[in-house]
Parts: structure tokens; sequence; C-alpha cells
């Protein structure tokens, strides 16, 4: 037995000197036989790494200096270094949605310049040192996308030379790296307007399905780890509602490893606006019990529409500014569809921009009592929102006239 023990020992550290060090957590092509459910449940809770690489304008080709480095920085955000990715990984999260705008230096023919591609090599590789899961999409990239309804065959030729490159770019990263096909563009008022009847709905959804598929089929054929990766799909301008809308398809996948991306501001009114607009009037509270309930009805809409029925979901985007916004209320708002989405097996994904939640000076999160919150939720622990006294009572008229000296902003 004694004998057996010690050939067994030696034979592990045996391995243990083939394996370089920290080629798992690295992600580097290892493809491990796990499903697309157990990638998203791994992923825990995470963070976009937003105002970055996805900046783009005409203006900062016209202005900057022509590097990476002056996109990169364009909107707010200083050069990310090793350090700031480390410090999101220190913090809890367990993936970082990392936009691109991959069009930005782009040559001739959709050709994706090779410093930007490399410049996302670099922040992707630190995230998986980091040990934590990437993801990487195509994302606004200066509007591009929106023009599909009138130009469809030059957009699509663009769509797919562009994920083409990505593809093979990538080919060789193992499972800890997925594709999101797009951010929240798919999807055109100029086809189908939601609030004008049904008129174009159809023939926006299709579109909508096409890309889709395409993005599928073009990473598919790919070489390297693609036929196999985990890839994420884009909803319906990735609008709760309008993704679970029967018009709105799956793509078919061989490998039959993929997840739906959907995002949550809602109200708009507390989670987009910081002051007043023509289509809206800024909150600055959050946590009536009508929030608490719209926040549920959406989130089981999700879980009965996709992940009971076998399809994981990633809440790519969720999050509010802190400008004009209470801070109980920000804490509060963040944390709860942090749980709400946790609890239902789905990865929320914090939208965090340079002056937002995750100071990339300090190199962690600003608000301590946030991060705990945060914590609570993938421990289990119980949560400020499971506390009564945390909410904001619904109002009747009374209500609003007795507190009137108190809420400056009305829902």
């Amino acid at each position: 037995m004694k004998r057996i023990v010690s050939l067994i020992s030696a034979a592990l550290i045996s391995l243990m000197l083939i394996i370089p060090a920290g080629a798992e957590s690295s992600g580097k092509g290892i493809m491990r036989n796990i499903t697309t459910a157990g990638i998203v449940q791994n992923m825990g809770i995470g963070i976009n790494l937003g105002n970055t690489m996805e900046a783009c304008g005409d203006w900062i080709a016209q202005y900057g200096d022509g590097t990476v480095t002056s996109y990169e920085t364009a909107w707010g955000s200083p050069v990310i270094t090793e350090k700031m990715i480390n410090g999101m990984s220190d913090e809890g999260f367990g993936v970082v949605r990392v936009p691109v705008a991959w069009s930005n230096m782009m040559g001739k023919d959709y050709h994706i310049n090779a410093d930007y591609d490399a410049r996302v090599h670099e922040i992707v590789d630190w995230v998986l040192k980091a040990d934590m899961y990437c993801i990487i999409n195509i994302h606004w990239d200066n509007g591009w996308v929106n023009k599909f309804p009138e130009n469809k065959d030059e957009c699509m030729k663009r769509f797919t030379s562009m994920w083409t490159q990505i593809a093979d770019s990538f080919k060789d990263y193992g499972d800890k790296l997925m594709f999101e096909c797009q951010n929240e563009e798919l999807g055109w008022d100029s086809v189908w307007n939601p609030w004008g009847g049904n008129s174009g709905k159809e023939e926006s959804y299709e579109l909508v399905n096409e890309i889709n598929q395409k993005f599928v089929d073009t990473v598919r054929k790919s070489g390297g780890n693609n036929p196999k990766r985990h890839l994420l799909i884009s909803g319906y301008n990735t609008g709760i509602d309008r993704t679970c809308d029967k018009l709105f398809r799956m793509p078919s996948d061989p490998a039959d490893r993929m997840a739906i991306s959907v995002h949550y501001y809602n109200p708009s009114t507390f989670a987009i606006l910081e002051e007043d607009a023509s289509w809206g009037k800024a909150r600055s509270t959050w946590g009536t019990a009508g929030d608490f309930k719209d926040l549920e009805q959406q989130m089981d809409m999700m879980k009965k529409n996709f992940v009971d029925k076998g399809i994981p979901v990633i809440i790519g985007e969720y999050g509010c500014p802190k400008k004009n916004k209470e801070e109980q209320s920000v804490r509060l708002f963040l944390s709860s569809v942090c749980e709400a989405a946790y609890k239902r097996n789905m990865c929320p994904v914090l939208w965090d921009t340079p002056g937002g939640h995750y100071n990339r000076e300090t190199c962690r999160l600003d608000d301590a009592e946030l991060k705990k919150l945060f914590s609570n939720v993938v421990s289990g622990k119980k949560s400020l929102s499971d506390s009564k006294t945390s909410r904001i009572p619904d109002r009747t008229i009374v209500e609003k006239i007795l507190l009137l000296p108190f809420f400056t902003i009305e829902q």
C-alpha cells in the first residue's frame, strides 16, 4: 500500500511539473466538458469595463494622436492596468465584460487594426490570469448596426467579416472567454415602433434572428476552440419584454452552448436619468413596493422563458448613476437587482464606467457597504432588500403630501 501511495504521489508531482503554473486559471486552450449553464453559474456576479475599449467617435480620429490609447481614454477612462483588473477580482467579481468598438482604427474592407486587437488581447489575458471569466462583444461601435434595415447586405458583410476576424484572433482561448454577438442595437424602431402598433414587428424580429444565427454560424466554422465556445446571444434590444416575445428565437447551434443576454435599467427615470428629460422626470429614490414588484416580474419572466427551458441567462448590464441619487437607494437598487438575478441562477453584470461604482484609481468599490451586500448575495446571506424598513412605501395621495418635504423627486 505504501508503495502504491508513493507511486501515485510521484506521478502527481511529475504532472504538476509538466503543466505550467497558472494554465488552468489563464483560460488559454482549456475547453472543459461543462454546460453553458455551468459556466454561467461559475461566473457568480460580474462587472463591465465600460467606457473604455468601446469608446468611439469621429472626433477621436480627428483630434487624437492615432493610437489605441487615444480611444481607450477618450471617454474618461485612465489607461487600464493589470492592477485595475486584479482589483475587480479582489472585490468579488467573477466575470468581466469588455465592450469593444472594433471599428476604431479599422482599415479597408473592415480589417480590424492589429494594435487595437492586441490591446484587447492584453486586457482579456489580465482578466483570465486573475481567474475570472471574460466576455467580449461588438458594442455600439459608432452605430453602424443601426443601418442594417436600409443597408442589410453591406452591414451583414461587415458583421460577418468582423466576427470572422475576432473569432480567429481568439480561437485558441479556453472556455473562460465568451463571445457576445452584439450589445443593444439588434431591433430597429425604423422598422417596428413598439409604441405604434404591430406594423413591421415580424420583419424586425426576423432580422434580429437572422443576425444572431449568422453570429453562431460564423463562430462555429472558425478554427481552434470556437466550434465548442460558449456564446452569448443578444436579446431584442436586450429588453426583457421584447426578448420574451414569441417572435424572438434562439439560433440553431450544433454545440448547444449558448446563453441569452438582456439588460435591466428599470425604471429608466431612476436607472438612467440624472436630470429631468422631455420623456421623463428623474427619480432620486428607488425601493417602493411597485419597484420591487416590477423587478420580480421581469426576472421571473426571464426565468420562465429561458432558465426553466435550459437556456442560461446573463444580465449583461444593470446599473444606475450616482449623481442626484440618494445613496441608500443606489445601494438598494444595485444589490436588489443583483440578488433577484442571482437567486434565479442568472449572472448579473454591473454596468460600470469611470467615476462609477468601481474606482479605477484605488482599484476597489467606493461603497464598502455595497461590496458587503454583493458578497452576501453570492454567499446567500440576508440582503438589504429583505428588510421591510429599507423599502420606500408606495404612496397614496395622502402619503405623498406627508412625505413631500422628504422627497424632492416624485415617482
